[in-house]
């Protein structure tokens, strides 16, 4: 029941918020090769740190091992006065991270490897399966990615939806300010900082952790040796594997804090069923358009 006013008449009842309308906006090849890309770097992440543990340290250059001075990073355990601690060594400086790195598990049962058994798969230490598991995702991320691109180069999609034009360029300072005040439009096409950031994994991450991955195999050095010359050594090329996971991390961190912030329930929409609620007064237009992963 309303309540009743001081003058005697009941209050008029609040207006629904305005809804935008809603478009299509994810066609199914975009939707299906989002979710081939979120399984494959799942366990592309996890098998990847069983493969790591099995010498859990990155070196620049062609060589590695105990009469080299070039590791810039190092993950090892050691016992002092008062028991076993877990270590972790960046270009130098060390930092203790007992339980997290180097050491983990509880004091009945410690674990000495460079990353914890819940980080792994499998969470035992198994190089062999780790690396099985680790090559089959590979190839269906790679695959998934040649595909994306050569349809997305046949359909104007690339151009359309991913490029940078200078109307973006010019709307970027804008849309800087809009993001730190967690202000967010909802539009038929990406603002210009989800399109530099799409550009960034789709052109530059991606394929340096193919080609890095594809550097530190003996058999595809002995058919591509020029793959060692790019990066510098296999060595390197690991190094470089490394730090293009952390950043592939960091992006997915972003992105699930960004889908919340701009509303989980229409971005999972949207990459569910391809229809996207955008903000009022958006025309729907006539022509579904195609855009990037969201």
């Amino acid at each position: 029941m309303a309540s009743i006013t001081e003058g005697g008449a009941a209050p008029a009842d609040k207006p629904a918020k305005a809804k935008g309308p809603l478009i299509y906006r994810q066609s199914i090849f975009t939707r299906v090769t989002h979710w081939v890309w979120a399984i494959a770097l799942f366990f592309l992440l996890l098998t990847g740190l069983q493969i790591f543990n099995a010498h859990p340290a990155l070196y620049i250059g062609q060589e590695s091992g105990f009469g080299y001075d070039n590791a810039v990073l190092e993950i090892y355990a050691l016992n002092r006065e008062d028991g076993p601690h877990g270590y972790t060594k960046i270009l130098g400086y060390e930092f203790e991270t007992t339980g997290i790195l180097g050491m983990s598990g509880g004091e009945a049962r410690p674990m000495f490897r460079g990353f914890p058994a819940w980080a792994t798969i499998p969470s035992f230490q198994d190089l062999a399966t780790g690396r099985v598991i680790h090559f089959f995702f590979a190839w269906i991320l790679a695959g998934a990615l040649a595909a994306w691109a050569i349809a997305s180069l046949a359909n104007g999609h690339l151009w359309r939806d991913v490029i940078l034009k200078p109307r973006d360029v010019r709307e970027l300072p804008k849309d800087i300010i809009d993001h730190l005040k967690l202000k967010f439009g909802h539009g038929r096409s990406y603002s210009p900082l989800q399109k530099i950031a799409y550009f960034a994994v789709f052109f530059v991450l991606f394929p340096l952790i193919v080609l890095t991955g594809l550097a530190m195999s003996p058999g595809m050095d002995a058919a591509w040796p020029w793959l060692l010359d790019i990066f510098g050594g296999r060595q390197t090329a690991r190094a470089i594997h490394f730090i293009v996971m952390l950043l592939l991390v960091l992006f997915f961190v972003v992105h699930i804090v960004m889908v919340v912030l701009a509303g989980p329930i229409n971005e999972l929409r949207s990459m569910i069923t391809g229809y996207y609620r955008t903000s009022p007064g958006t025309e729907p237009g006539a022509k579904k358009e195609e855009t990037t992963n969201g």
